[in-house]
């Protein structure tokens, strides 16, 4: 497009003259000082979801003017005034942003009564709701059970936290809700990964915050690529964290340049994913640096609760949901740090490692401008399993795609405890990683132990029924002692049992002639040294292996 912008930066006006047909759009975020004529309190299913109710009252957290949107009557005068467009609102920060193609109304808005704060935040040359896309696979953005034969692809990045652990004892997330925040889902309407969760109904909303539409699949996978490490669902090939939870997706990453406005469309994303009741909240998109004319971010900036983003996610947190963030891929460059809103204090920030636990070099460092610990754990992104809208498996790096396998790894963990709360999740993976007595700036607290962490929470331990169908079990795990192994025999014969430990090395092996039925058989383990290894039962027809925590 060819065209001329002129901008008065002292009075925030604009004189624009263009040969294209569709007009330039400039975004600006008002600040309010009440909510004069919201609903009340008192009748809250008015503007948030019987859900999200729910999960406040299994929180104890109470319902306050924080909740109420925004006033309907300021709305109403800005948009009557300077004949702007309602892009979004922030009721927990009380704000709105506006679209305008002509800005000489603004300092009448500046003098308003009810006006504490206009600050310029995002310019679109050829409008922002006429945004096409496109579908380009393995585009990356930079920013942003029990054996391998199950998972396929995810076996190795599910095996370095232990996850299988949780699959194992039927824990995938079912019944907690997900919100993925990215800049677009193209080809997961369609793509074999997530036919499971597209059958099912779980996909329960999705929204466009750049486009003001439900459209979030024809426009980049960038986010595809980060659902499938979740919701991914094809035993053998792709089995993602948390393939039986349910999902919101949407798109609040603007592709064409960063500028604040994405900050707010990621706050308004947040506060949607609160009204419809998500327990988790996944983001592999962060901020920085801004294009000309905005100002960029500061170290000091990112101090975990001054961006708008981070003032979000703290929110969020009190609210009820655990929000999982990226680190962000800056490290060893001029910037070297994490970005918002990783810097938040209550977010958890996920930094990627190989599957030796390395970390990757370009992996965002901490800490934030504060002094906490950032990021809080790393998870397998160099290289992560992925998948688009094909039949299989492609690998890609960042931290992007490290971010929802934790994210969905919570949503399994909360799934085992009825007294969840975004501050329980968050400690017990803390401290169930392996650096958490010796935290570094680039690893944080290391990564976590999805097994450990289930006992860190003091969850009783259940083995699925055994049957002929689930034949072998063991218990406790973690384990101090003593493991109790269940096997069922579906004829008569041998089975011996082996643990090995992580380098391979037989440690135990024994022997036993059973007739058919259920038998309880023990293995000793107090001798073994902490650490990570491999029961192995093998019959005549059949065998199966169970990683074992050591304490």
């Amino acid at each position: 497009m060819l065209g001329l912008r002129r901008v008065l930066c002292a009075g925030l006006c604009f004189a624009v003259t263009s040969v294209s047909a569709l007009p330039p759009q400039y975004a600006f975020r008002i600040s309010l000082k009440d909510k004069q004529g919201s609903p009340s309190v008192s009748n809250p299913l008015s503007f948030l979801s019987q859900r999200a109710i729910d999960r406040r009252n299994a929180q104890g957290i109470a319902i306050d003017t924080t909740d109420v949107p925004v006033s309907p009557v300021y709305i109403n005068d800005i948009l009557s005034v300077t004949g702007g467009k309602l892009h979004l609102t922030s009721k927990w920060q009380n704000y709105v942003v506006i679209l305008l193609t002509d800005s000489s109304a603004m300092p009448t808005i500046r003098t308003k009564p009810y006006t504490t704060d206009v600050q310029y935040v995002g310019y679109f040359p050829d409008g922002l709701y006429k945004s096409g896309g496109g579908n380009i696979e393995g585009d990356a953005l930079a920013k942003g059970t029990g054996s391998a034969s199950y998972y396929g692809g995810t076996y190795e990045q599910t095996r370095l936290v232990n996850g299988d652990y949780l699959h194992d004892r039927g824990y995938k997330g079912k019944g907690k809700l997900i919100a993925v925040f990215d800049e677009g889902f193209a080809g997961v309407d369609t793509g074999p990964a997530f036919d499971s969760m597209m059958k099912s109904g779980r996909l329960v909303d999705k929204y466009n915050f750049v486009t003001a539409t439900n459209n979030v699949f024809n426009a980049y996978n960038h986010g595809t690529g980060c659902l499938s490490t979740m919701a991914g669902n094809l035993p053998g090939t792709y089995v993602g964290s948390a393939p039986e939870a349910q999902y919101a997706l949407y798109v609040s990453e603007y592709r064409m340049g960063d500028m604040p406005v994405e900050l707010d469309q990621m706050v308004a994303a947040t506060e949607r994913a609160d009204s419809v009741g998500a327990d988790i909240i996944s983001s592999s998109v962060a901020y920085n640096t801004f294009i000309p004319p905005f100002t960029s971010l500061t170290y000091a900036d990112i101090d975990g609760k001054t961006t708008v983003a981070a003032k979000g996610a703290n929110i969020a947190t009190a609210k009820g949901m655990l929000f999982v963030i990226t680190a962000g891929n800056e490290g060893g460059n001029t910037w070297n740090y994490i970005l918002t809103p990783g810097d938040a204090d209550s977010a958890i920030t996920v930094g990627s490692v190989n599957n030796s636990k390395v970390p990757a070099s370009n992996s965002g460092f901490g800490p934030n401008s504060s002094g906490r610990t950032k990021p809080d754990v790393c998870m397998q992104g160099q290289n992560a399993t992925i998948m688009y809208s094909g039949p299989l498996p492609t690998l890609s790096p960042g931290t992007s795609f490290a971010t929802p396998q934790l994210a969905g790894w919570a949503a399994c963990l909360w799934q085992a405890t009825t007294n969840g709360t975004p501050s329980r999740m968050r400690q017990a993976i803390i401290k169930s990683a392996h650096m958490y007595n010796t935290p570094g700036n680039q690893i944080g607290y290391g990564v976590p132990d999805f097994g450990l962490a289930h006992s860190l929470l003091g969850i009783k331990d259940t083995p699925k029924t055994v049957d002929a169908d689930n034949w072998l079990t063991a218990s406790p795990n973690p384990v101090k002692d003593e493991v109790t192994v269940w096997v069922y025999m579906q004829q008569a014969g041998k089975v011996s049992l082996v643990v090995n430990d992580a380098a391979g090395k037989q440690l135990y092996e024994k022997e036993y002639t059973l007739p058919t039925g259920k038998h309880q058989l023990f293995v000793p383990v107090s001798g073994m040294p902490g650490g990570v290894y491999m029961l192995n039962a093998r019959t005549e027809s059949k065998q199966k292996s169970i990683k074992l925590q050591k304490h």
